[in-house]
C-alpha cells in the first residue's frame, strides 16, 4: 500500500563563515533576521576547561546557514540544530553540551561542558545598536532576559560577560587598532600581519593618523629616538593601552633618561614595553613581527578579558 504523506523537508545547518569576528557574526544574525528569520546562541555558562570565552556567539539563518563559535568546532552544527528547531517553534531554549549534558554522544575534547542560551530574534533593534556602537570604537553590552526572553541593550557597559540575576551580559568592544610607526623594512611586516590578525592598522606617523583610543597599541620601530619622540609624546598622552618602542634596554635607558628630563613622570615612561615583543632578541622582520603581534593580543587580554 502506498501513502501519499507530503512533509516539510527538514533544514541541514550548514556554516556559511569560519570567522570568529563578532561584528561579523552579528551582522550575520541582523541579515539572516531580515531575510526569514534567524536565533542568536551565546554561550552562557563553562564547566571546566572551553575553547570559547563567555559571551561567544553562533547565529544561526532560518534556511540553516550559521556562523560563529562557542566551542572549538565540535558542537557548532548541534547549536545550529538546536537554534533551527528554535526558530521553528518561536521559543528560546537553553542546551547543555559536554559535562552534565543530556547528549552523551556530543563530548568536548577538553572534557568540560558548556550552556549555551539560543535566542530567537524578533528584532534586530538592539545587535543593529551594538554595531553602531563598535563601528564607532565605542563599548557596548547586550542583556539576554531568558525569563522573558527578550534581548536589549545594556544601559551600562559591563566589566565582563556574565550572569546578573536572571540576565546575561555580553559585552563588545571595538577591533584592535594598531598604530605603527617608524622608517625600517619590519614596519611593512608587523603591518601585513597584523592586518591579517584583523586588527584595524595604521602604518606611518602623520598627525591625522594618530587617532589613539583605549583600543589602540602604539608600534615604534625606529632605530632614531629622535625619529620616534613626537609619536611616543602622543601615546604616552593618550588611553592606548599598549606602547612598545624597538631598542635595546641599553636604548630604552637613553629614552627614559631623555623623557625624565623634559618633565615626563615615571608614571607615563613606565607603560613603555621596551624592548618591544613578547620574545626576543630576534634578528628577522618575521620573527620580531610575530613577538610584538602577541605581545599586543596578551596586553589586549589582560585589559579587556
Amino acid at each position: 500500500m502506498l501513502c501519499d504523506v507530503t512533509s516539510t523537508p527538514r533544514v541541514i545547518p550548514v556554516r556559511a563563515r569560519a570567522g570568529d569576528d563578532p561584528a561579523e557574526i552579528l551582522q550575520f544574525a541582523v541579515e539572516a533576521m531580515r531575510c526569514g528569520g534567524a536565533a542568536l546562541a551565546t554561550l552562557v555558562e563553562i564547566r571546566g576547561g572551553a575553547a570559547r570565552a563567555l559571551g561567544a556567539h553562533v547565529a544561526v539563518a532560518a534556511d540553516g546557514r550559521y556562523c560563529g563559535y562557542v566551542s572549538g568546532g565540535c558542537v557548532e552544527t548541534a547549536v545550529a540544530a538546536e537554534a533551527l528547531e528554535a526558530i521553528a517553534e518561536g521559543v528560546d531554549r537553553i542546551v547543555k553540551f559536554g559535562e552534565g549534558s543530556p547528549f552523551f554522544d556530543i563530548a568536548l575534547p577538553c572534557g568540560g561542558g558548556i550552556t549555551v542560551a539560543i535566542h530567537v530574534l524578533r528584532t534586530v533593534d538592539p545587535i543593529a545598536g551594538i554595531l553602531a556602537a563598535i563601528s564607532k570604537r565605542q563599548s557596548a553590552g547586550l542583556v539576554l532576559d531568558t525569563d522573558a526572553q527578550q534581548l536589549t541593550l545594556s544601559d551600562r557597559i559591563p566589566a565582563r560577560c556574565g550572569w546578573r540575576g536572571g540576565e546575561f551580559l555580553t559585552v563588545y568592544r571595538p577591533q584592535t587598532r594598531l598604530v605603527v610607526s617608524g622608517q625600517t623594512g619590519e614596519v611593512e611586516v608587523v603591518c601585513r600581519l597584523a592586518e591579517a590578525a584583523g586588527y584595524q592598522v595604521v602604518c606611518g606617523d602623520q598627525e591625522a593618523q594618530l587617532n589613539i583610543d583605549p583600543f589602540t597599541a602604539v608600534v615604534l620601530l625606529h632605530h632614531d629616538l629622535d625619529r620616534e619622540m613626537h609619536v611616543l609624546d602622543k601615546a604616552l598622552s593618550s588611553p592606548a593601552f599598549y606602547i612598545g618602542a624597538l631598542g635595546s634596554t641599553r636604548t630604552h635607558r637613553l629614552r627614559v633618561e631623555r623623557l625624565r628630563s623634559n618633565g615626563v613622570p615615571a608614571e607615563s615612561f613606565n607603560r613603555i614595553k621596551a624592548p618591544i615583543g613578547i620574545f626576543g632578541p630576534t634578528r628577522d622582520a618575521v620573527s620580531l613581527a610575530i613577538s610584538i603581534l602577541a605581545d599586543v593580543a596578551a596586553a589586549r587580554l589582560e585589559a579587556f578579558a
